[in-house]
């Protein structure tokens, strides 16, 4: 009897790092400039507006657990400071949660924007980029460049570009653009991820939340570890006086449920429905490499949850008229 016996090294296994999660991250609101003028006027208001919607997420974080188990809920907020940068870590975090304890809500995470286009030495949203699977659009003429050039991305086939003809040739057709999937009327949506100029690359603000999306849902993976996962600051430690000090998510609360959840759920205002409409296209053709998708679906499975195939599927909104 032969035996076939092969060896492998053990630093050549790959290996994908786990993270802790919770049932449900709730995200309270992107925070920009204009809420702290007047007094933080928006932002109180913002946070009145969604203080009783709140009260409702350990019912939606109980769906699908095991009856009687009580749900892992955190909470996060959002700061812009990739767009626009105003105030100071230490001047802005406590003057958001103040506001927030105000409708007795509190705050267990605050992330960076800025971030989630580049993390120490990982470009976040380039690697999100890299995972997007396009559908190959049929009859198409070619004169569309592809998205790796055009840095736009769609959720189905675009109506055909103007082609010059040949000579005595009648000019084809004009047809209407389709979203993917056996739909009885289109919805179709064309995205710009992001703008090139002479000072370097903007990431879209779709892109980005995107990519704060899957950090919440644990899905980020580089060569197998994991990204930007929280920093616990200390009571005693001050928070930095720059942004770029700041580390990308810093837990606030000391008892809070882990940053990750097997879902999420979104409060904003109706304003940015277009965004997250773009961010659920990108989301919908975002590759999660196997090992990461089977870890986590394991890991929810094991406490008797179990969550759709799609990451889209795993996001819920609501949004809150002004």
């Amino acid at each position: 009897m032969i035996v076939d016996v092969s060896f492998r090294e053990a630093a050549a296994v790959p290996r994908t790092e786990g993270v802790a999660f919770a049932h449900l991250s709730v995200e309270l609101g992107h925070i920009y400039a204009e809420d702290f003028g007047d007094g933080c006027r928006e932002l109180r208001q913002k946070f009145e507006r969604i203080a009783e919607l709140a009260s409702v997420m350990p019912a939606l974080a109980r769906r699908g657990l095991p009856a009687g188990r009580r749900p892992r809920i955190s909470t996060c907020f959002l700061v812009d400071d990739y767009f626009h940068r105003f105030g100071t870590p230490a001047e802005t975090i406590p003057r958001v949660q103040e506001a927030a304890a105000e409708y007795g809500l509190v705050l267990d995470y605050v992330a960076r924007e800025s971030s989630f286009a580049r993390h120490e030495d990982v470009e976040l949203a380039q690697l999100v980029v890299d995972t997007l699977v396009v559908e190959p659009p049929r009859h198409t003429t070619g004169s569309r460049p592809p998205l790796g050039e055009s840095g736009w991305l769609s959720n189905g086939q675009r109506s055909p570009g103007h082609v010059d003809a040949p000579a005595m040739t009648l000019p084809a057709p004009w047809s209407p653009p389709l979203q993917s999937g056996d739909l009885r009327h289109s919805i179709f949506v064309d995205l710009e991820l992001w703008s090139d100029a002479p000072n370097g690359r903007t990431w879209s603000c779709a892109l980005l939340a995107a990519v704060w999306q899957m950090a919440r849902l644990g899905v980020l993976r580089h060569r197998g570890e994991t990204i930007a996962q929280p920093y616990r600051l200390s009571p005693a430690e001050p928070l930095p006086a720059g942004w770029d000090e700041l580390p990308a998510i810093v837990q606030l609360n000391p008892a809070a449920a882990p940053f990750c959840a097997y879902r999420t759920a979104t409060l904003m205002d109706t304003h940015y429905l277009p965004v997250e409409q773009a961010v659920r296209t990108i989301l919908g053709q975002v590759a999660v490499p196997p090992a990461v998708a089977r870890q986590v679906a394991e890991r929810a499975r094991g406490e008797g949850v179990e969550l759709p195939a799609e990451l889209v599927d795993r996001l819920s909104y609501v949004f809150i008229g002004g």
